[in-house]
């Protein structure tokens, strides 16, 4: 067997990959952020980070022989996944990841999901409780983390039940229970748990043939995507943090000047350190993603739906319709969007609802041709000719049988450009632009950052790099998506 088509070694080579990366930059941060003695704190983790990797190391080459020898991973081979699991202590979900998926022989999408949304748990805990360091905490922490704890041992329950019941072509009845119960768990924002807990009720109404469905088939392609399904738990993973942080985290903390605490360096009260105002950087960092990615969700959301209603009439009726529509949007397509942007802006005034209002506008026309060719594509089938002659009404050939059928194109074309919906909204709030300045926003931070590149640069570090990460998520997202969606890579 060739061992390069394995998935156990695709996710091992990866995960092997990021922790790499992982350990030297935790090399480069052992030393204090003034350059003075190395940190015993940082020391160890970074000596954690580097056993765990060679424990990857040693993996992948035991996967390998395994399967160039045998064909097949051993037993005792996969029972080294549960060893490599310790790796959580450190928060290294990429090897997590690679030991569940090594852990499993046989295992379907609804494995990989609750594997995913255990995580995800686990993580928002993870981050929670540093709060705990803070001078206070909210008001409802103690509570918020209880419930957040009860929640992840259900998770880990319905890992098992899901590895054990929930990969079968036919599940129980009962697994019901589990499927309403994780449901109910993704009010946390995990959205995993809502994907899980939907794909097990649909395969538990459908008598077990939802497997040879369009959904089932697209999560089952996803999930065996390393860089799709890791860019999608970062997103979720802020997104969940996004949600919980209203119980969990004190508001305060990032809007309240702090006059003794300024300027302070990386530590466990304030992982990020403070700015000049004394607020933590880390709790801003914290709430600014609500903004990025409800922001970035909206401005994508708005010209998809106005962009494909036009795309479709365009390209289902034709002639006329097409010209007069396709013009306009031309005109509109000739402007660039960041310059639209500014421009709106500029002459109704800089604040969030403007900003996306903003950015919508600009987006509208590439929609709007991605539907406009799917629809032509699509209009000329044999089913809908058979739609038409059976006296069915345009409008609702239109939005029942065509438009529904060329959703794939675009779900796809959003996941990769909502990144950029991220990009502009930090940059045009860097500028100015954007939310309003005392909104803490990631653009909004890294415009305080910049300016203490030389003496505080972790001012600018931390949030520069939330939006790299996030952008990178989106964009490995919707590479994902595409091979999964795109009629033509299948």
């Amino acid at each position: 067997m060739n061992y390069k088509f394995s998935s156990e070694y695709r996710q091992a080579i990866f995960a092997w990959i990021a922790s790499i990366a992982l350990t030297l930059v935790l090399l480069a941060s052992v030393y204090d952020v003034a350059g003075a003695a190395p940190s015993t704190g940082r020391w160890a983790i970074f000596g954690a980070y580097a056993a765990f990797t060679l424990l990857q190391s040693a993996v992948i080459l035991l996967i390998r022989r395994d399967l160039v020898r045998h064909g097949d991973i051993r037993t005792a081979t996969r029972a080294l996944g549960y060893v490599q699991l310790l790796s959580l202590a450190v928060g290294n979900v990429f090897a997590a990841a690679a030991a569940f998926h090594l852990i499993r022989k046989y295992k379907k999408s609804e494995y990989t999901l609750a594997v995913y949304t255990l995580l995800t748990g686990l993580f928002v805990i993870a981050v929670s409780a540093l709060n705990l360091f803070k001078p206070y905490v909210a008001d409802y922490f103690i509570p918020a983390m209880l419930a957040l704890i009860i929640v992840s041992l259900f998770h880990l329950v319905a890992l098992v039940l899901v590895a054990k019941f929930g990969q079968e072509s036919r599940i129980s009845p009962w697994m019901s229970i589990v499927a309403g119960l994780l449901l109910l768990t993704s009010v946390t924002g995990n959205l995993f748990a809502l994907v899980l807990g939907t794909n097990l009720l649909l395969k538990l109404f459908s008598g077990g043939h939802s497997s040879r469905s369009g959904w089932a088939n697209v999560w089952d392609k996803l999930s065996r995507h390393s860089t799709a399904m890791t860019g999608l738990f970062f997103i979720v993973f802020l997104f969940s943090i996004s949600v919980c942080s209203f119980l969990t985290f004190d508001y305060s903390l990032a809007v309240e000047n702090n006059y003794g605490a300024i300027l302070q360096p990386p530590s466990l009260a304030y992982p990020f350190g403070t700015d000049n105002f004394g607020r933590c950087v880390f709790s801003r960092i914290v709430f600014g993603a609500r903004i990025s990615l409800i922001v970035g969700g909206i401005s994508t959301a708005i010209p998809v739906i106005v962009g494909g209603i036009l795309g479709a009439l365009s390209g289902y009726y034709g002639k006329r319709t097409d010209n007069i529509i396709m013009r306009l949007l031309d005109i509109l397509y000739s402007v660039p969007g960041i310059l639209l942007a500014i421009a709106i802006i500029a002459a109704f005034g800089a604040n969030t609802v403007n900003l996306i209002l903003a950015l919508s506008i600009g987006a509208i026309p590439s929609y709007a041709r991605t539907m406009r060719a799917s629809v032509m594509q699509v209009s000329n089938l044999e089913y809908v000719e058979a739609a038409r002659a059976l006296g069915v009404g345009n409008t609702t050939i239109l939005f029942k049988h065509v438009v529904l059928n060329c959703l794939a194109p675009m779900i796809v074309h959003a996941s990769l450009t909502i990144g950029g919906a991220v990009i502009s909204t930090s940059s045009l709030s860097f500028l100015g632009l954007g939310v309003e300045p005392h909104i803490p926003e990631w653009g909004n931070i890294l415009k305080l950052g910049s300016t203490y590149l030389e003496s505080n640069s972790y001012l600018a570090v931390y949030p520069g790099l939330a939006i790299i990460l996030l952008v990178l998520a989106f964009n490995f997202l919707g590479d994902g998506l595409r091979d999964a969606l795109d009629p033509k890579l299948r």
